[in-house]
């Protein structure tokens, strides 16, 4: 299967997921159509006042009209008004959505970096000292949940030590330093996670026959990793890297509220607090769709490093 064959493929089946989510989504929010007028009008308001919201919104239409219509509306871009903020939702989500990014770009920067290094360097000899101490490292820091990790780490580095904000509010403007703490917190876990699969991907890479041929023809250790391992051994890693980014846009929550970081885990938190439910729909699909993309991807990169798979054949 030839590339653009591919994509086509993996977007209509994307687009198809997307298509099923957002009705579980509509049906689970908007099917009691009274229970959605007293989230938007609030619970203090009177019976006329709903009835007469209802009819004005369109929800005295059937069902199945509303969603069709709700769906067209979030394709183009109409998501609807935020009842908590007060704003339009896509004003409210997208900046919410881009300091997320920096978040969740900044910890998979110290996931791969740290995670692939550590299991390839504990992965080339296993049974080590360092193969050892990599293995306890990833075990501790994946038997910590991101709450005890954030509520660890302040204690030593803002309460004890005092070199490090206890919040990331960025109330004044962009600061890096503001970010090491969310982002060691995001990063622990998956890096520790990343280190043991990347070692033990290696660890199988180079008790292959090939590597053992080239051991023999007195190649270098460097030279079999780099040229002959380090290709095969990133499959399955590359995978779990992929599956990182849904996780991070989902992980971000606690991580958020505990430093007040503005971002979209943290405003997926107020919507679902305050019951807004235009704001929760569009958090949904923007969610769905991160997955859809992120598995595309994945599977391009598994075609890169393994050509004998072809597209859209692996397992």
């Amino acid at each position: 299967m030839n590339l653009g064959k591919f994509i086509i493929k993996k977007a209509t089946f994307g687009i198809a997921t997307m298509v099923v989510v957002s009705f579980l989504i509509f049906l689970a929010l908007e099917v009691n159509i009274e229970e959605v007028a007293v989230k938007v009008l609030g619970q203090y308001s009177t019976p006329e006042q709903r009835a007469a919201w209802l009819l004005e919104n369109g929800y005295t239409d059937p069902f199945l009209v509303r969603y069709l219509r709700w769906l067209g509306g979030f394709v183009v871009g109409e998501w609807g008004q935020s009842t908590y903020f007060r704003a339009p939702v896509m004003d409210v989500l997208l900046p919410r959505l881009g300091a997320s990014a920096v978040l969740a770009g900044g910890a998979l920067l110290v996931i791969v970096t740290f995670g692939l290094t550590l299991g390839v360097l504990a992965g080339m000899r296993p049974g080590s000292l360092l193969d050892r101490v990599v293995s306890v490292f990833s075990v501790i820091t994946t038997s910590i949940p991101d709450f005890a990790s954030a509520v660890f780490l302040s204690a030593i580095f803002v309460f004890w030590l005092g070199v490090l904000p206890g919040a990331s509010t960025m109330i004044s403007g962009f600061s890096l330093k503001e970010l090491i703490l969310p982002v060691s917190v995001l990063g622990l876990y998956s890096m520790g996670y990343l280190a043991r699969v990347t070692r033990a991907s290696m660890a199988d890479v180079m008790s292959t026959h090939y590597i053992r041929t080239a051991r023999l023809k007195g190649a270098s250790l460097s030279r079999m990793v780099l040229r002959h391992a380090l290709r095969n051994a990133l499959i399955t890693p590359v995978t779990v890297i992929m599956l990182q980014l849904p996780w991070l846009l989902s992980g971000v929550i606690v991580v958020e509220v505990f430093y007040a970081y503005k971002g979209f885990g943290s405003l997926l938190y107020d919507a679902a607090l305050n019951q807004d439910i235009y704001l929760i729909e569009a958090c949904a699909m923007i969610s769905v769709l991160v997955v859809v993309l992120s598995q595309i991807f994945s599977d391009l990169l598994y075609g890169w490093l393994n050509p004998r798979i072809q597209l859209g054949e692996k397992s």
